[in-house]
């Protein structure tokens, strides 16, 4: 009835996919509940929860779930997704109605999907995303170290047109080489700037 959520579209996830598929990877998209649709020859997988994309996600890093054909571990993960950082603590069975004046929401963490880099091995490789309101780069190179990522893309809700629910971005990429600045753009774009650099790293 209700649940706590955001303003993500899927659109730059989409995009990503699209993109590695058309320079001949083999694509796994693990997707939460959006009005998206994808090529036939990604292998999507649909789910609601955080904890849904976390065990999926997991389990396609490895290479133990049938999206992968070959039934080996991911070349790489990118994370790109708006996971909720944490849940309430417990979930009602039947509406709750109006029947006090405050209501308290327990919350606790979610599983960090971003914790893919810590699983990683050399030959693996991990994209991060950093969505930030303030201090944007600190926070977004803190992110990055602390999730062990090859790099990480960094976007600010300051950049008006741009983030949930638009079909633009305008991105910074981040590693321990500096920092790259994008103008902004359509998020098909976006998505061939993010894997050109990824494809620096194979």
């Amino acid at each position: 009835v209700r649940f706590i959520g955001n303003y993500s579209s899927g659109k730059m996830g989409f995009a990503l996919a699209e993109e590695c598929r058309q320079r001949g990877a083999d694509v796994t998209l693990v997707a939460g509940p959006v009005s998206l649709s994808c090529h036939e020859d990604i292998h999507r997988i649909d789910v609601e929860s955080c904890e849904e994309m976390y065990q999926a996600a997991t389990k396609a890093f490895e290479g133990k779930t049938d999206g992968n054909s070959t039934g080996s571990k991911m070349d790489a993960a990118i994370l790109c997704a708006a996971v909720a950082d944490f849940k309430p603590t417990e979930v009602a069975d039947r509406k709750i109605k109006r029947e006090k004046d405050d209501l308290i929401l327990r919350l606790e963490p979610t599983h960090d999907i971003a914790a893919l880099g810590q699983m990683k091995q050399e030959d693996q490789h991990i994209v991060a995303f950093a969505l930030e309101t303030n201090d944007e780069e600190t926070n977004a190179e803190k992110k990055r170290i602390k999730k062990n990522a090859d790099f990480i893309v960094l976007n600010s809700t300051r950049n008006p047109g741009t983030t949930f629910r638009t079909d633009e971005n305008q991105i910074t990429i981040i590693s321990e080489k500096g920092k790259i600045e994008y103008e902004k753009k359509p998020k098909t774009e976006v998505a061939a700037d993010i894997i050109d650099e990824l494809a620096k790293l194979f």
